[in-house]
């Protein structure tokens, strides 16, 4: 299940060429959401296109309020993937001069403000596209999430409509259970939290487990 990929990104406030294989060794989450908000109010083109959007999903207006809050959601919890060994990529069908714009826009208005996290611009939608995410008809993206492994292997995958958001802790929680089960090769079972239980993937060993949860 790999994925290649390659574009500019806004990093640092700049603009860099970045691709899938700089993260070699590091596990990495790529997560897609639709379109900068910025797109909305930045001239008349971008305006109308939204407006034919909106035609053909009413809740894309709508949900375009959504993005600031993820992506600034991963941006500023970073540090504590960072402390893990992995790092993040934002993804949306905008260009890098629109990711650059809402850098450049305050929070309270809408905007990212400085970004601890790149935003990788997929203007010609292929990204998407390849990782399955694209909505063909609106010609943006769902809100896809990859958790990609340091062999470059997607090992989760989440993906939302456009009106709901994703859960920074959960993908946390996702992130240190993989990293768990290739330490210690045990399986890790639902809900599971670090520190908790795991199970011995064979019939006799994952008795304990079965045994220790079910009293």
């Amino acid at each position: 299940m790999f994925r290649f990929f390659m574009g500019t990104a806004v990093v640092d406030g700049d603009f860099k060429t970045i691709k899938v294989d700089d993260y070699k060794g590091k596990w990495l989450i790529v997560f897609f959401y639709p379109l900068d908000l910025i797109s909305l109010t930045c001239n008349a083109a971008a305006q109308w296109r939204c407006f034919l959007l909106w035609q053909n999903d009413p809740w894309f207006d709508d949900s375009t309020f959504v993005c600031p809050t993820e992506i600034i959601a991963f941006s500023d919890r970073s540090p504590e993937f960072r402390k893990l060994n992995a790092e993040i990529i934002a993804c949306s069908c905008d260009s890098h001069f629109s990711h650059l714009a809402w850098t450049h826009t305050p929070r309270k208005d809408g905007g990212l403000g400085k970004m601890e996290i790149p935003l990788l611009a997929d203007f010609n939608k292929q990204i998407a596209d390849s990782f399955g995410v694209l909505d063909h008809q609106l010609g943006v993206s769902y809100r896809g999430l990859f958790l990609i492994d340091p062999n470059g292997e997607i090992r989760h995958s989440l993906v939302n409509d456009l009106p709901v958001g994703r859960s920074v802790d959960e993908a946390l929680r996702i992130l240190k259970a993989f990293q768990f089960v290739e330490k210690h090769g045990e399986v890790c079972p639902a809900d599971w939290e670090e520190n908790e239980p795991t199970i011995k993937p064979d019939v006799s060993s994952s008795k304990e487990y079965f045994n220790k949860v079910n009293k």
